[in-house]
């Protein structure tokens, strides 16, 4: 079972180094730069080996829940982003949706309108995923981030009423102890969860706090999860901290022993990749 860590991608050889399975980059800042207000283009990177998931899709003044905001401008960034993930990923690749100030409605749109306008963007985002290889990964965050969806449990429901069963989501440690979320619901609802994070308290490096870590991935071993875990945490000096915390980490999860070979495709999810091509912005 890989076992990686949220970092920019130009510590991809440091965390590799340091036993990390992989390297989980941020898009924005990291794969895209805005080059301009409002004008997003790929970034300059050259990764020593091909990603595998990545983390913060959105920028924070793309307002994706807004309906005041065209469709096709959203459109426009997320076939940037999307391209330069493709660009530098294996096939299946994950990319984690969370962006909490991009998706939090606010006062100044009726709530109806918001989770109507991010059901439509979620799924715009899971078409032009999927014609490029990649999967979107929607993710719980806690309400001092964003006033739209918190729990594993509110994400599975807002799928389910829009329409998107397919759409996983991530379960992340530092949510769900902020959420209060318990392990019974995690464990309960496993079988949605395409990707996970940890961390320990104060989101400190795994090993260093009080966190039920080794419970919260034994709940959703339990409840059917196979999914990567990957640490999303702060560091003083990665390359020496993360040794540790792998270790923390590998100890913790059940599933450490069924690592697959090397090089071999995450879940055996099957190939999807199909030309490019513009969606509907139609939802």
């Amino acid at each position: 079972m890989p076992h990686g860590v949220i970092a920019d991608i130009s510590q991809q050889s440091a965390a590799l180094r340091a036993g990390a399975d992989h390297l989980e980059p941020t898009v924005v800042g990291g794969l895209v730069v805005e080059a301009s207000p409002g004008e997003w283009r790929a970034a300059q990177v050259a990764p020593v080996e091909p990603i595998g998931s990545c983390a913060v899709l959105v920028p924070s003044t793309l307002r994706v829940s807004d309906p005041s905001v065209p469709l096709v401008v959203i459109c426009a960034y997320l076939t940037t982003a999307l391209d330069a993930v493709a660009a530098i990923a294996r096939p299946g690749a994950k990319v984690v949706l969370g962006s909490g100030a991009a998706r939090t409605i606010g006062a100044d749109v009726p709530r109806e309108d918001g989770e109507a306008r991010f059901a439509e963007v979620l799924r715009l985002a899971r078409e032009l995923a999927e014609q490029r290889d990649l999967e979107i990964i929607l993710e719980p965050l806690r309400r001092e981030e964003t006033d739209l969806i918190h729990t594993i449990a509110e994400a599975a429901r807002f799928l389910d009423a829009h329409g998107l069963e397919r759409m996983r989501v991530v379960a992340d440690l530092f949510h769900v102890q902020h959420e209060r979320e318990s392990l019974g619901a995690v464990e309960a609802h496993a079988s949605r969860v395409g990707h996970i994070h940890v961390a320990d308290s104060g989101r400190t490096p795994p090993g260093r706090g009080d966190w039920p870590i080794a419970a919260f991935l034994d709940a959703l071993r339990r409840g059917g999860c196979t999914a990567d875990v990957t640490i999303e945490c702060s560091w003083d000096e990665l390359s020496e901290e993360l040794p540790a915390a792998l270790a923390v980490v590998r100890a913790a999860d059940p599933l450490s022993l069924a690592s697959p070979p090397a090089g071999s495709p995450r879940e055996g999810r099957p190939s999807r990749r199909t030309p490019a091509r513009g969606p509907s912005v139609a939802g």
